[in-house]
């Protein structure tokens, strides 16, 4: 299988890795969960919600492990990829442009950059070489609901 999943479409290369994109989530407060300009979509901070529902609460290195972290990153990403598709078609995507991470961190831990490993390697076996991308990871003294990771993404679009 080529590493370059732009060769097939997005849809499939996702079905051939098992991953089922979400519904999206409604919006906790006043803002569109993605939104386009130009060839550019930004999506707003995506919390690792399943069926509307955050799958874990608390702060990394106080009851939240770091493998836990990875994978509940991995879903907001997954979160904030659907976000994208209901503005456009998957196979229009040329690149994950940036990911900024967010992770409530408990006093002393550092490992943000290992939890946020979680959005960015799930985006680079979907999307292959135009899945990487500029990042930051970012720890937080709090996230909303009591969120453990938050994640956003810009993807660039072709014209």
């Amino acid at each position: 299988m080529s590493t370059n999943a732009l060769e097939g479409t997005v849809r499939g290369r996702l079905n051939d890795l098992n991953i089922q994109l979400p519904r999206v989530s409604a919006p906790l407060a006043s803002y569109a969960p993605a939104v386009r300009t130009g060839n550019l979509v930004f999506t707003s901070g995506q919390l690792p919600l399943v069926d509307g529902k955050l799958e874990s609460i608390g702060k990394l290195g106080d009851g939240i492990s770091a493998d836990l972290g990875y994978e509940l990153a991995r879903t907001s990403a997954l979160n904030a990829l659907a976000a994208v598709a209901e503005l456009l078609d998957l196979d229009s995507i040329a690149r994950i442009v940036k990911v900024v991470g967010f992770v409530a961190s408990a006093p002393g831990f550092t490992g943000q950059p290992g939890v946020i490993n979680g959005a960015s390697d799930v985006l680079g076996l979907i999307f292959g070489d135009q899945g990487v991308h500029a990042r930051s990871a970012v720890g937080v003294a709090e996230l909303p609901l009591g969120s453990p990771v938050e994640v956003e993404i810009v993807v660039e679009v072709r014209c």
